[in-house]
């Protein structure tokens, strides 16, 4: 069974783990070796148990969480009560920057990360991790929501089909080299609501 809930504490390390592992099959070829390689799922948890905590400017964590015949083996489980294994998460919060896309600051939502283990992919999981992240911006008074990703990002497709629109693009420094992001929108965010309403509960 898969159930998306509000990230805890203890989901931490789980987290850390999914995003190295994520990032290493993803950006296999379009990062360094070397800096894939060096990623710490432990350094990571740190962080995210920093912004699991962190409730300022509608900051919000979620995560999938599998249990019995659906959970990975060797994974670190959710919270340590037994109760499944982190397999994917999403986080966001209103706008980092004011102004993107035309949109006032008070009116705009950033979806900002989205990270799922390979064997979970196609199974609708992201799909629900993102309407659990619409349906909190949309609680915390955003209209309008962004996700910016790595234009070489092989699974960019995501978020074409649920409705994003390519919005803007920049070239930024990441990992000693010179990538270029593409920025996604949705607005009206009602867009990304509709599209991951029929996400199947399972």
């Amino acid at each position: 069974m898969i159930c998306v809930r509000r990230a805890r504490p203890g989901d931490a390390a789980a987290i850390g783990a999914v995003h190295v592992s994520a990032w290493r099959n993803t950006y296999a070829g379009v990062l360094p070796d070397d800096y894939l390689a060096g990623l710490s799922a432990v350094r990571h948890a740190a962080g995210y148990e920093r912004a699991i905590a962190d409730r300022r400017n509608g900051h919000a964590m979620f995560v999938a969480v599998a249990s019995g015949p659906d959970a990975p083996p060797g994974r670190p489980e959710g919270g340590g009560d037994g109760g499944g294994a982190v397999v994917g998460f999403v986080s966001g919060g209103r706008g980092r920057r004011p102004g993107l896309c035309g949109e006032p600051v008070a009116g705009s939502g950033e979806v900002e990360t989205l990270y799922l283990l390979d064997d979970y992919r196609d199974r609708g999981i992201g799909r629900r991790l993102m309407r659990a992240m619409a349906a909190h911006l949309a609680a915390v008074g955003c209209r309008s929501a962004v996700l910016w990703v790595l234009s070489d990002n092989p699974t960019r497709w995501f978020y074409q089909r649920l409705g994003g629109r390519a919005a803007a693009r920049e070239v930024i420094r990441f990992a000693g080299r010179q990538v270029e992001q593409t920025a996604y929108l949705w607005d009206p965010i009602n867009i990304l609501l509709m599209a991951t309403a029929s996400a199947p509960e399972r």
